[in-house]
C-alpha cells in the first residue's frame, strides 16, 4: 500500500502530465490557421493544392505579364524558371513590385489561378526571399546579384 506522500506526488505528476498533453493541443489547434507552406510554381504544378489550402508562392514576375485592371485588381504571372502560375490579387501592391523582380504572395489556388491576399516584394535592389532564392537554383536560373 503506498503512503499518502508517495500517492501525492503521483497524482501532481499525472495532472502536470495532463496539462502539458492539453495544452500542447491548444496551442497546435491555435496555430492551424497560421501556418502557411511555401511552395514554388513548379511544386503547385507538379502538384497542385488542395482546394482552399492557404499557403504562399514565390518566384519572379514574368516579365510583360502585368495587367492592372479596372479597379484594384491586379493580373501577372509568377515564375520559377520551370513552371508559370497565374497570380490574381485586388489591393494594392508594394511600392518596389516589378516584373523581374522578386516576390512573395500568400492566397489559394483555384481553377488554375493563384487568388492572392497578400503581396510581398523585395526591399532593395538585391533582397530575395530565401525561399525564392533556393526554388530558383532549383530550377537552374538563379543568377547572383552584381555588387
Amino acid at each position: 500500500m503506498m503512503s499518502l506522500k508517495k500517492k501525492r506526488r503521483v497524482q501532481v505528476i499525472a495532472l502536470a502530465a495532463v496539462a502539458l498533453i492539453v495544452s500542447s493541443g491548444l496551442i497546435g489547434y491555435a496555430m492551424r490557421d497560421g501556418i502557411n507552406f511555401f511552395r514554388s510554381p513548379s511544386q503547385v504544378m507538379a502538384e497542385p493544392p488542395q482546394p482552399g489550402e492557404v499557403f504562399r508562392i514565390g518566384g519572379l514576375v514574368e516579365e510583360g505579364t502585368l495587367v492592372r485592371g479596372a479597379g484594384s485588381e491586379i493580373r501577372f504571372s509568377v515564375t520559377d524558371g520551370g513552371a508559370t502560375v497565374p497570380v490574381v490579387f485586388s489591393g494594392v501592391l508594394p511600392d518596389l513590385f516589378e516584373e523581374n523582380q522578386g516576390m512573395v504572395g500568400t492566397g489559394r489556388y483555384v481553377d488554375g489561378v493563384f487568388q492572392a491576399s497578400e503581396i510581398l516584394a523585395k526591399h532593395d535592389e538585391t533582397y530575395m526571399p530565401k525561399e525564392v532564392v533556393d526554388a530558383l537554383k532549383e530550377q537552374g536560373v538563379y543568377q547572383e546579384p552584381e555588387s
